[in-house]
């Protein structure tokens, strides 16, 4: 019990940071936070994230991409060009790390405002780190799994924010309704996202990219735009926009 217990916890840990941090405070910006604030969370996206951490620079450009290029050959990740979702996800990787490590030259309207730290991101996505991570992970299975088919889980914890991403960057273009007809291939996976905490609106939010709640009907309930409120509430962060907050 107490492993699934653990990757629940990681799963929904990571999950909150990629949405709330990665995503709609670096890509998008719906609010704001102190540089000290910034850092904190930049090391609680690392303590979540564990082995599969994501810079918040290299996401919040490549993100930014993808609803700029959504479903054309400059896609970073879209199911209309790749063969698989393995293929989708190499190629994603590879993006990722170009931008991340300043490989590739990328229009300054992708980079303006997306946090940056180097030092620390250096650290936290080094060989060091993921191998610890993947030490720490192992270690509690070995001390805590009761039953085999809980070594199954492993690799889970090890690819958490990749699996968060294919979920919603391959079968969010696939699979789901439709609220809003778009030129793009973007659906809702979900009519209440239990599973991705509000990241399922995905049609949705193609289609008010800049909106801080991801669901529009009553029942699309998006679980972290409602820890963002109660964060903007106790002065943690400041939600930028009123129409963010409908």
């Amino acid at each position: 019990m107490a492993v699934v217990i653990f990757v629940i916890v990681l799963w929904y840990g990571g999950l909150f940071f990629q949405s709330f941090f990665l995503h709609r405070y670096a890509a998008h910006q719906v609010f704001a936070m102190s540089k000290t604030m910034e850092r904190i969370t930049f090391v609680l996206t690392w303590i979540f994230q564990g082995s599969s951490y994501l810079s918040a620079y290299g996401y919040g450009i490549m993100h930014r991409m993808h609803h700029a290029y959504t479903d054309t050959e400059l896609d970073p990740h879209s199911p209309s060009y790749d063969d698989n979702l393995f293929a989708m996800m190499w190629k994603t990787k590879t993006i990722y790390q170009d931008i991340n490590q300043q490989r590739i030259e990328v229009d300054s309207k992708f980079t303006k405002n997306v946090p940056q730290w180097k030092a620390f991101d250096n650290f936290a996505s080094s060989r060091f780190s993921r191998l610890l991570w993947i030490s720490l992970y192992t270690l509690f299975f070995v001390f805590f799994a009761t039953a085999w088919w809980q070594w199954l889980l492993l690799p889970i914890t090890f690819l958490m924010a990749p699996i968060h991403g294919v979920i919603i960057n391959w079968f969010g273009h696939i699979y789901g309704y439709v609220n809003f007809k778009m030129k793009n291939t973007s659906k809702n996976l979900f009519r209440f996202d239990f599973l991705m905490m509000g990241e399922g609106y995905h049609n949705n939010h193609h289609k008010f990219a800049s909106r801080a709640n991801f669901g529009v009907k009553w029942y699309e309930i998006d679980m972290t735009y409602l820890i963002i409120r109660v964060l903007d509430a106790v002065g943690v962060i400041q939600l930028k926009r009123i129409e963010n907050r409908g």
